[in-house]
């Protein structure tokens, strides 16, 4: 499990950059669609919570958990940051009526529909890092740090 401090460090990176690219990575022929998305919240046990745009298609035929890759980045940011975890779409009353605020119940109805990712691996780039040290010697770059969230990473499978 990751150290609370590389958890709260997380926590201010993904709310400073705040958007990513959403990529699902599963390989069922119904799947979410690559979009941009805004998370509203990272929660102490290292989810994450935003929405997608609800598919044209009835939602119970997608899969409920499936691997994901969020990508962070902002333009004049120094650094940007890779998440792989699992995600699930969340649609039980109860989980909404106790997580979520009164005006994000109300997008969920709509148009939108509410994911949760439980984060298994990041990857942080600090580009401010322009010198140039030993790190060629242990294949390694500069301003790369690798956080993983869980015991085993997630094994994404990837279609060709």
């Amino acid at each position: 499990m990751l150290p609370q401090s590389d958890l709260q460090f997380l926590q201010q990176k993904i709310q400073d950059l705040k958007n990513a690219l959403f990529f699902s990575q599963n390989t069922s022929l119904l799947r979410i669609a690559t979009t941009i998305v805004s998370v509203i919240k990272v929660d102490e046990l290292g989810q994450m919570w935003f929405f997608v745009p609800r598919p044209q298609q009835a939602l119970h035929e997608f899969d409920k958990e499936f691997p994901v890759r969020l990508e962070f980045f902002r333009k004049g940011k120094e650094y940007f940051l890779h998440v792989s975890g699992k995600a699930f779409i969340v649609t039980d009353p109860e989980d909404l009526n106790g997580l979520v605020d009164e005006d994000i119940r109300e997008q969920i109805g709509g148009q939108m529909v509410l994911i949760r990712v439980k984060m298994m691996k990041a990857d942080y780039f600090d580009n401010s890092c322009s010198s140039v040290h030993a790190g060629w010697m242990y294949n390694t770059r500069p301003g790369y740090k690798p956080y993983y969230l869980a015991d085993a990473p997630l094994s994404l499978s990837v279609a060709s």
